[in-house]
């Protein structure tokens, strides 16, 4: 016989002691980021190459102080038989001042025995340099250009369109290889012409001036689309300015595809300087860069008794280059607005 059961609170009307409580606690808050602080969120996660493109910042940054610590500099010449083996000619470095040491940290040249450390340093200032500034032209001629195509359309677009066309139609690298020997020679009349900035000029407005095209072309594209949003409807309705709408409406929403462009830019015009420079129609001996430093490694087949003097440049440009890729990879899926936000 089953046992009587005993009357419970919720028999009698009242509330169970085991009830759960009527108030329960609100959810922890979710903390959102901004687009630019997911960028930078997933920029950081290429740990690698942020890093690599750091430190060469800062190796070319710091040339002149590094190299005055060694104690040597990228123009001073050491011919004599202590230096380089002057069986024949004055050629190969000897046996202590051929690789790393103590007083040259990467050894010394051969044929003229100039600092290693010294030139890669200080080329690895011009090189960048180069590749900075004439990515800056492209950048902001691509931009304006495009924009304004994009934003005027009609006649203006059909103008502009025409000169992309013309401009993505030449064979790029034939027509640098052509025109900046003449360029040279027109800044040589120039204040130019008295020091190594000339080669320096010539390729920023070069490698500047033929690189706009293709990004102009994409933010053409953008502009087309944002030009019919609402708040750049409501800039026009309030009066702005054609030049206030482009600057202040249009080019910050295009900015994202700028400095993914940019990014990617960067290591292609680093290539391009050390690819004229091997040709010889950039930057030229003594004014370090390491497109010169490959061209003096073969001028003189020096890279088939010193593959050193070879690796040395070769080595620092492959590394650069592979790491400003990478980070263009990562800026670009980091503002990507398709990719997932994590």
């Amino acid at each position: 016989m089953l046992p009587a059961r005993q009357p419970s609170d919720a028999d009698a009307g009242g509330v169970p002691d085991s009830a759960p409580p009527a108030a329960t606690s609100a959810p922890p808050a979710i903390a959102a980021r901004s687009l630019l602080g997911t960028a930078w969120l997933r920029i950081r996660r290429s740990k690698i190459a942020l890093a690599v493109v750091v430190l060469m910042i800062l190796f070319a940054a710091l040339a002149p102080l590094l190299t005055a610590i060694e104690g040597q500099d990228p123009y001073t010449t050491r011919t004599s038989p202590d230096v380089l083996d002057d069986y024949g000619t004055p050629g190969l470095p000897l046996s202590y001042y051929r690789f790393p040491s103590a007083d040259h940290w990467l050894g010394v040249e051969p044929g003229l025995g100039r600092d290693l450390f010294a030139r890669m340093a200080h080329g690895a200032q011009v090189s960048l340099i180069i590749a900075l500034l004439a990515t800056a032209v492209s950048v902001v001629l691509g931009t304006v250009l495009g924009a304004a195509a994009g934003y005027f359309g009609g006649k203006v677009d059909m103008v502009i369109s025409r000169i992309m066309d013309l401009f993505l139609a030449f064979p790029h690298l034939l027509l640098v290889l052509s025109l900046t020997p003449i360029l040279q020679s027109r800044l040589g009349d120039t204040a130019l012409g008295d020091g190594s900035l000339l080669p320096i000029a010539s390729l920023v407005i070069i490698l500047g001036f033929f690189g706009w095209a293709y990004l102009a072309r994409v933010v053409r594209g953008q502009v087309l689309s944002i030009r019919e949003q609402e708040f750049v409807e409501a800039a026009r309705a309030y009066g702005a300015s054609h030049r206030s709408i482009i600057l202040r409406q249009i080019v910050p929403n295009v900015m994202g595809v700028v400095l993914v462009y940019a990014t990617m830019m960067i290591p292609t015009n680093i290539t391009a300087e050390a690819a004229l420079s091997f040709l010889g129609v950039g930057v030229k001996d003594p004014t370090p860069s390491w497109g010169q430093m490959l061209n003096a490694a073969q001028a003189g087949n020096w890279y088939l008794t010193d593959p050193w003097f070879l690796a040395v440049p070769a080595g620092a440009l492959v590394i650069t280059v592979l790491a400003f890729n990478l980070l263009g990879d990562a800026v670009r899926d980091a503002l990507d607005p398709k990719s997932s936000r994590g």
